[in-house]
């Protein structure tokens, strides 16, 4: 009985090797090479696998999922903003650790969940749907008059400084004291 248990345990942690390294390797580290993120989140992943599959085979309190949220809250303490698409690679890897290490599912159930889940990723975050626009933060050193109740004023005002077709413009931050603005931006690319 243990040997079956052991045989599983190192199927399931074969499919989530797999299905992390294709989600951090085959599509978030070609498109954003980011280091740190694709590190974290391959050793959150593991180490959310370990601990989930000893916690799977005992009686799972009310604690052990408390637990988990505190895990998950280490997210509100980084130190270093992380932007949107990162966040949901990370959260991505530890989803993979989630279905792949508690068990209640078939390995065949598991491997067309994460079959599909990463199809979706792919096309969803795939370069040729999102090609034709770019994302950027910018920081102006002047305050536009009436920045916030006039916003086709401020795309015009956006696109001939920059010689790009501003799509969207959201104000994050506005210091009268510094006369500083701080704007994201998105663009088309021509």
């Amino acid at each position: 009985m243990l040997e079956a248990e052991s045989i599983k345990l190192l199927i399931s942690f074969t499919i989530n090797t797999l299905a992390v390294a294709i989600l951090l390797f085959g599509m978030f580290w070609p498109r954003y090479k980011n280091k740190e993120i694709t590190l974290a989140a391959a050793l959150f992943n593991t180490f959310t696998f370990g601990v989930l599959s000893i916690l799977s085979n005992v009686d799972f309190s009310i604690a052990a999922g408390f637990g988990l949220f505190a895990i998950l809250a280490l997210f509100n303490l980084r130190s270093e903003a992380i932007d949107k698409s990162s966040i949901a690679y990370f959260f991505g890897s530890i989803s993979i650790a989630v279905i792949t290490s508690i068990g209640g599912a078939s390995l065949s159930f598991v491997i067309t969940i994460l079959t599909i889940v990463l199809g979706l990723v792919y096309l969803v975050d795939h370069p040729k749907i999102f090609r034709y626009t770019g994302q950027i933060n910018i920081t102006l050193d002047s305050i536009p008059q009436n920045i916030l109740a006039e916003s086709e004023l401020l795309y015009k005002e956006l696109s001939q400084r920059l010689n790009v077709e501003v799509i969207s413009a959201k104000v994050l931050s506005i210091n009268y004291v510094t006369e500083v603005v701080k704007i994201e931006i998105s663009y088309k690319i021509s």
